[in-house]
């Protein structure tokens, strides 16, 4: 990172994890681009939309509290979440714990 602009396009491991009742997801965007972080279930359906905007360089931190696009609350379990930047798409597993 130089001059607090990232270098990379990076999905970060969500903290803590596992987690109750929430957790944080944190990604950095070298470069400005649209971008959508969904959550999806161990089947590949999605549960929840977290992000799904235009956004500018930069460090984000988002929060997910375990609900669903309904706002319910979703079952213990593994799950993976799905950063897309442009052309760029990372995943990575999350475990929720009640």
């Amino acid at each position: 990172m130089s001059n607090g602009i990232p270098e990379t396009f990076q999905l970060s491991q969500n903290y803590p994890n596992p987690f109750n009742p929430t957790t944080t997801i944190r990604y950095s965007l070298p470069r400005d681009a649209f971008v959508t972080l969904k959550v999806y279930n161990i089947l590949g359906q999605e549960v929840v939309t977290l992000k799904d905007e235009f956004q500018n360089i930069g460090t984000f931190n988002t929060t997910w509290s375990g609900r669903n696009n309904a706002g319910s609350q979703v079952a213990s379990g593994m799950y993976l979440y799905q950063l897309t930047a442009g052309s760029r798409t990372e995943v990575k597993k999350l475990l929720l714990l009640k």
